[in-house]
Parts: structure tokens; C-alpha cells; sequence
């Protein structure tokens, strides 16, 4: 009994208190400064909110703080001195968000979205290896650097000259013969062009179905999403379509 009591003992020593003290409030500020940027995203409605960014900037800061303490390991009483390389740490942490990052990133057709989500994962994951390392002030700098980005430049982008894309995807009759040139002209007159290429045609039981991206000449100007619907309607031979906005 006095040797279990002597043996765990030595992880309550004022020493090891003292390690998990500092390490406590290393994983309290990265969970505090990955809600930071995870709060854009879930403002947004976004699949990663501020849980998902608090567990991975924590769990970050968690892995590379514990290699700055291996004489702590095991209530100090670890038979071999471990010696670490926190670089290869934190690779491993880069190379399991990447990982994650990749569940968040979709993609339907032409438009593909979860990019800023799966960015911004990766630098939650930052933040969190540079609180674990020491580096508070810049931990903090880069949280709501990458807060701002998200949130401010998405505006500056609306106010830059752009041009926006529809993914456009037309099914026609049975029989019915589209004319590619006719399709540019109708996209030109209503302020766009046809990506190039990007037109890929299908043949299946006697019905083709075209698809492309038209690119706006000018965003303020090319006919919107909801006009271009109902001007589909009324196209001799379409059967169906589908439109939306090409994103990536």
C-alpha cells in the first residue's frame, strides 16, 4: 500500500502540478481562440462550427505542448529520458488535418465548396501549435487575422471588379439537334460567354444533355440566376435544366 502511495504520489508533486497548470491554460486559451475563428463558420451555417474549431485548436496545442514536458511524463519517472523532435509533432498534426480537411471540401459538378472551411481548419490547427509552443501573441494575431480574413474579405471581393459562373446543365428532346454556336450567342446576348473547355455532351438514349460554365463579361450588367431560369422555360427543345452558381 505505501508503494502505490509513494508511486502516485510523484503525479501530484508540486512539480507536475505546476506542468499541468501551465498546460491547462495552454489548452484553455487555444479552445478559447479557436472559437474565435470557428464562430464565422458557424454564423455562416457552415458544417464546421466553433465546436469542431475549439476541438481542433486544442487538441493542436495539446499534442505539441506535451512534448515541451518530457521530464513530467509518467509522474517523472520515466525509466528511458525521451527525446523529442516537436517538428515532426506538428507534421503529423498537419497531416491529419489535411485529412480532415479533405471531409469538409465537396464537390457538384462544376462548383466546388468547403475550400475556405477546410483553409481555415488548417489554420485553427496553426493557432493551436503556436500556443503549444509559446508563441501567445502571435497565436492570437493569427486567430483574428483568420477571423477578419473570412469575414471582411468576402466583402472586399464583392466590391472588386469579378465575374461570376453558372454551371449550366441542358437535357434536350429526343431528336433535337442543339447548335453550339446558336447556345454562345444566346449566352452572349444575355451578358455571358461559354467557359472554354469546359462544354461536355452526353448522349444517352437518344436524349443529349450539354453542360458548361458561362462567365459573366460583367457582374452587373449579366442577367441573373432566377432570369435566366425563366428564360429556359420558354427554349424550343429543352427538356430540362439545371442552374447554379459555379463556386471553387
Amino acid at each position: 500500500m505505501d508503494t502505490l502511495a509513494s508511486y502516485t504520489s510523484h503525479f501530484w508533486s508540486g512539480a507536475e502540478l505546476g506542468a499541468n497548470s501551465i498546460i491547462f491554460l495552454n489548452l484553455f486559451g487555444a479552445l478559447l481562440l479557436g472559437f474565435v475563428v470557428g464562430y464565422e463558420r458557424a454564423y455562416h451555417g457552415r458544417a464546421a462550427g466553433m465546436r469542431t474549431y475549439g476541438l481542433v485548436c486544442m487538441a493542436s496545442a495539446a499534442l505539441v505542448v506535451l512534448a515541451g514536458y518530457p521530464d513530467y511524463w509518467f509522474g517523472g519517472r520515466a525509466i528511458n529520458p525521451v527525446g523529442l523532435d516537436p517538428s515532426r509533432t506538428i507534421q503529423g498534426i498537419v497531416t491529419g488535418i489535411g485529412f480532415l480537411g479533405a471531409g469538409v471540401i465537396m464537390k457538384d459538378g462544376f462548383s466546388i465548396s468547403g475550400l475556405t472551411t477546410a483553409a481555415s481548419l488548417w489554420a485553427s490547427s496553426a493557432i493551436g501549435i503556436l500556443v503549444g509552443v509559446g508563441f501567445y501573441a502571435a497565436a492570437i494575431l493569427l486567430a483574428f487575422l483568420s477571423a477578419a480574413c473570412m469575414i471582411w474579405v468576402s466583402r472586399l471581393e464583392m466590391w472588386l471588379p469579378a465575374r461570376q459562373a453558372v454551371s449550366v446543365t441542358m437535357q434536350f428532346k429526343e431528336g433535337f439537334q442543339a447548335n453550339e454556336a446558336e447556345i454562345r450567342r444566346l449566352a452572349f446576348d444575355r451578358g455571358y460567354e461559354v467557359a472554354g473547355s469546359t462544354l461536355v455532351i452526353t448522349y444517352k438514349e437518344g436524349v443529349a444533355e450539354w453542360k458548361f460554365v458561362a462567365v459573366a463579361l460583367n457582374r452587373h450588367q449579366a442577367t441573373t440566376i432566377s432570369e435566366l431560369a425563366k428564360e429556359f422555360l420558354n427554349f424550343d427543345g429543352v427538356l430540362s435544366f439545371q442552374l447554379a452558381h459555379a463556386r471553387n
